[in-house]
């Protein structure tokens, strides 16, 4: 199966290529978003794509985190921290073409959600990341 998706001003394309949505987590973090996780062989850009931009920094917790995204309009595509960089790719969720496809299989940092945010039902649900 293959989904596609973009960055806002379509400049930087990509594609997933899984032979079913079991292979990709959807998760919604309440520390830094909606991403699906996917193996790093299943991502690549098109052949169309501009190439995206490359920010590299300390996560905070003495981590390296690699975040590609457009450099016209600034739009996430993905990141990846180094102990995931040969297995897996984050790709933000909202630039799949159709973001519903790949739906969240669970909640992160449930412990931070903002009180106006209701629980997502029928999936996983960690109040911390040791939990």
């Amino acid at each position: 199966m293959i989904y596609k998706g973009a960055c806002y001003c379509k400049a930087v394309k990509y594609e997933i290529d899984i032979s079913s949505p079991e292979e990709a987590r959807t998760s919604l973090c309440h520390s830094f978003g909606l991403t699906t996780k996917i193996p790093v062989k299943a991502f690549s850009y098109t052949s169309d794509s501009a190439k995206p931009t490359t920010h590299e920094a300390d996560n905070g917790s003495g981590s390296l985190l690699h975040r590609e995204f457009c450099s016209k309009c600034g739009s996430g595509i993905l990141e990846y921290g180094a102990a995931a960089a040969s297995d897996f790719r984050y790709v933000m969720t909202g630039t799949l073409e159709d973001p519903g496809a790949l739906p969240p299989k669970g909640e992160f940092f449930c412990a931070y959600r903002e009180e106006w945010m209701p629980e997502v039902p029928g999936i996983f649900h960690k109040q911390h990341l040791k939990d």
